[in-house]
């Protein structure tokens, strides 16, 4: 399971260093491959197998229904699949650097199945705008039994 964040810098090839602890969570899935996508303001990264699961589900939905193209066109087209390095690096393509707004220090932030790639300063304003929100949250965990 991927947890807790980890602040590295961006090197000038588009490489960021992955934590060993999620290294560790891809060795043990035996595949050192990440899918890395668009997501709202950050980018998303997922183990080979997590992201083949999510294709399939999405590819078996609708090919006409508005809302479904929207979601591929975003989420699906935006994918690329990257492997780490011996060095335990992963390239970030340029478009999607660019897209997350990636450019020096990154935070990767553990999200159980999969972790998410941050701009440090967009992490801290989302972390922000998350702990003023912080009582809904709970009020939504109650509902959720947690």
């Amino acid at each position: 399971m991927f947890t807790g964040w980890s602040l590295h810098n961006l090197d000038a090839k588009g490489r960021v260093a992955v934590p060993a602890r999620f290294r560790d969570v891809l060795k043990a899935k035996r595949d050192d491959r990440v899918v890395i996508t668009t997501s709202d303001r950050c980018l998303v990264a997922y183990p080979a197998e997590e992201w083949r699961a999510i294709a399939d589900k999405v590819g078996r939905q609708s090919q006409v229904d508005p809302r479904v193209l929207a979601f591929r066109r975003y989420f699906i087209s935006g994918s690329t699949e990257c492997t780490l390095d011996k060095q335990g690096r992963v390239l970030i393509p340029q478009p999607l650097r660019e897209l997350a707004g990636l450019d020096g220090q990154v935070l990767l932030v553990g999200m159980q199945g999969n972790f998410e790639l941050w701009d440090k300063d967009r992490w801290y304003e989302e972390r922000t705008r998350i702990q003023e929100n912080f009582g809904d949250l709970s009020s939504f965990m109650a509902e959720l039994g947690i």
